[in-house]
């Protein structure tokens, strides 16, 4: 019910804003970009989504079907099953969808997005395969999909490559600050589904894991920042994130032939079902994609934007992140759009500058909300999402909230 009444809201909205627009300037024109966004973003969901998606999903679904087959993921399963165990009790020991939800995190923390997401709707698909209600998201698709949408991300690639593209002086400057603000957004997005689902999160083994998890972070952080300079961060991005899905692959193939698993064959078998579960998401995508558009082009965002300015006057208030707002707005709805607005506020501003840097940070803080969620529950046929559109959204505020206190510590 809660897509159902954000959709009507997005064409609503974006209408009265596109009428408010003729009134007050007079240009027709803003209908004719409206409609005209329409028919693009169809086509975007289909041509630019889609159909690649096709080709990834039948790539990562075979060789996460390899990585089955070699008992890979069943050994995932239980290192981490006395966590997976408090965090999602739905799921039973050693079921396979532990594992893949863990292949799924390293692999967006990595900032391997082509990886991370067929991994992520096959995790989505064994989650549904426990599922007693099928339109009906449960508890642990829940707790899976706000945990996604809140973007954890170790290493940034994209922003600091498109930094360095448009002249920055120091690229990876934003890597420190990215990796602070979507560790916030997702430890409020664990602490609060938990809290919603009654989780005891003073449990002994919850509470080891995110203090070991928080201590990794902040070491890797500390040697990152005392023992590499800003261009040896950047090349040590690059590189790890790549070296690391490389050698996990040859190690499974290595793992499943020494298993004695016929490679080739376990790899078809997992890819048939790439092309279908892409097929399945074009309606969900396009459905998605078309109200967003309606919404950005009818210039909501700048009326959005103009409202902070005016109100944070009021108060005597700082202003001066405002003119990165667009791009904190425009994350959960679309990343393409969200990653047009960092890079024409780089443009504009300045990619050194705060605003620069801001919507840098921004971007990486969280992840796309409204396009995860059609994705992931559209791919499994889940229409009642319950409150996980109000907690992914709760996440990616935090994200931004974090995201402008970490930059003006940083770059203020």
């Amino acid at each position: 019910m809660v897509l159902n009444h954000l959709w009507i809201a997005f064409f609503a909205v974006g209408f009265l804003a596109a009428l408010a627009q003729w009134i007050t300037t007079g240009s027709a024109d803003v209908f004719k970009t409206v409609v005209d966004g329409t028919f693009t973003s169809a086509k975007t969901a289909v041509m630019d989504l889609a159909l690649p998606l096709a080709g990834v999903m039948t790539l990562w679904l075979g060789f996460l079907s390899v990585a089955e087959k070699a008992g890979a993921v069943q050994w995932l399963a239980r290192l981490i099953g006395p966590f997976f165990a408090r965090i999602f009790p739905e799921i039973p020991q050693g079921h396979p969808a532990s594992g893949q939800i863990l292949m799924n995190f390293s692999a967006n923390m990595l900032g391997l997005d082509n990886a991370a997401t067929p991994i992520g709707l096959k995790a989505m698909e064994s989650l549904q395969s426990l599922n007693p209600r099928k339109d009906e998201a449960s508890n642990a698709q829940i707790m899976f999909l706000v945990l996604q949408t809140s973007g954890l991300t170790l290493i940034p690639i994209s922003i600091i490559a498109q930094r360095a593209i448009l002249g920055a002086a120091n690229p990876a400057d934003v890597f420190l600050p990215i990796l602070i603000a979507t560790y916030v957004a997702t430890v409020t997005a664990l602490v609060a589904v938990a809290l919603r689902q009654g989780i005891n999160l003073f449990d002994r083994v919850i509470l080891g894991w995110l203090g070991g998890l928080t201590l990794l972070i902040i070491g890797g952080v500390w040697l990152l920042a005392t023992q590499l300079s800003r261009p040896q961060i950047e090349v040590f991005s690059k590189v790890t994130a790549n070296v690391t899905l490389l050698t996990l692959i040859v190690t499974l193939l290595l793992i499943a032939a020494k298993r004695r698993v016929n490679v080739y064959e376990a790899f078809i078998e997992g890819a048939k079902g790439g092309i279908q579960t892409a097929m399945t998401v074009i309606p969900y995508l396009v459905a998605m994609l078309v109200a967003i558009s309606v919404l950005r082009n009818s210039g909501v965002m700048g009326m959005i934007v103009s409202g902070f300015d005016v109100a944070l006057r009021a108060v005597g208030w700082p202003t001066d992140f405002t003119a990165a707002l667009p791009t904190a707005l425009m994350k959960p709805l679309s990343g393409s759009g969200a990653r047009a607005m960092m890079i024409d506020a780089m443009q504009t501003h300045g990619a050194d500058s705060f605003v620069g840097r801001l919507s840098c940070v921004f971007q990486g803080a969280t992840d796309t909300t409204f396009y995860i969620i059609a994705l992931y529950f559209g791919s499994v046929g889940v229409k009642r999402t319950r409150y996980a559109v109000t907690y992914g959204l709760l996440a990616d505020f935090a994200g931004v909230v974090a995201a402008i206190f970490v930059a003006y510590l940083f770059f203020g």
